[in-house]
């Protein structure tokens, strides 16, 4: 389980996504015992002894070089994200500090509410929603309440609540590898963190569907995301969703979400913007 096996996870699922011959190889015997390459066949390729590529995998070589590591990369045809997650996992593996309590950013939950035609939220690095504007929740969650103080966690609402959220997302599959993803990223870079481990044991536990992905451990810096929304109010919606990191990526972020100027989706959203309310709390002072 990750994170402690996390480098050699990632690196067999990415073997077993190719065969001998998507290197040049020959596939040697009919039934192979082990899916998609194998680690004496890329090895090789890699410039690096079977024992050294074998102990790369189980986590014993603390002091790889970003050389071998960018020659891994080449033979198992990763790409830029893969890559800086491969990087991040190496490292990773020989510093692993407890992970700080995450709390909201005073400044980034009042950016959050600054919007008001927008729907916003602020993440955190496990998939806690910190905060939402109210036009978040009524697109995302609306059937929770919106000012209480424990916020859902999107992975979890995704993975466990799948009659809302296959309704919500016209392609569920997709989004569910990209809370997937999310996780992976995080766990590169939060190694310490024992409330995502605990979440993802939590997942892998109650979800077959969390348990089926997890193992193809999908990877995306999860920056830029277009996605159909089906909301019930105001019919389907194609919004982007951008995802920016704080400065001291402790992995808490603002998610916006936008549709193309003059779309139907636009209008559609500027419709779920007029029907929704702001609470008291968050109406601008009198003078």
């Amino acid at each position: 389980m990750y994170p402690g096996s996390a480098l050699g996870e990632f690196l067999r699922s990415r073997r077993a996504r190719l065969q001998p011959e998507d290197v040049g190889l020959r596939s040697g015997v009919r039934h192979r015992r082990v899916a998609g390459l194998r680690r004496e066949e890329l090895a090789p390729l890699a410039g690096v002894s079977v024992g050294y590529y074998t102990r790369l995998e189980q986590g014993q070589s603390p002091n790889v070089s970003e050389e071998v590591l960018d020659s891994v990369a080449r033979v198992l045809r990763l790409d830029d994200d893969e890559v800086a997650h491969l990087h991040r996992l190496a490292r990773v593996t020989r510093a692993r500090e407890k992970a700080r309590p995450e709390r909201l950013r005073p400044g980034i939950g009042r950016m959050v509410d600054s919007f008001t035609e927008t729907p916003a939220i602020a993440v955190g690095r496990r998939g806690d929603i910190l905060a939402w504007n109210p036009l978040a929740h009524a697109l995302l969650a609306p059937h929770w309440p919106f000012e209480a103080e424990e916020k859902p966690n999107f992975v979890r609402v995704d993975f466990l609540e799948t009659d809302f959220s296959r309704g919500l997302y016209a392609d569920w599959e997709q989004k569910a590898r990209d809370d997937i993803a999310y996780l992976e990223g995080s766990l590169g870079r939060f190694p310490g963190d024992e409330g995502l481990t605990a979440l993802i044991e939590e997942l892998l536990t109650l979800s077959p569907e969390f348990r089926t992905l997890w193992t193809e451990h999908p990877v995306s810096n999860c920056a830029s995301i277009a996605r159909a929304y089906r909301h019930p109010d105001v019919g389907v919606m194609t919004l982007t969703a951008e995802f920016l990191r704080t400065p001291d990526d402790e992995g808490q972020g603002v998610t916006m979400f936008q549709a193309e100027a003059g779309s139907p989706s636009e209008e559609r959203l500027r419709r779920l913007a007029g029907s929704v309310r702001r609470p008291a709390s968050a109406q601008p002072a009198g003078r």
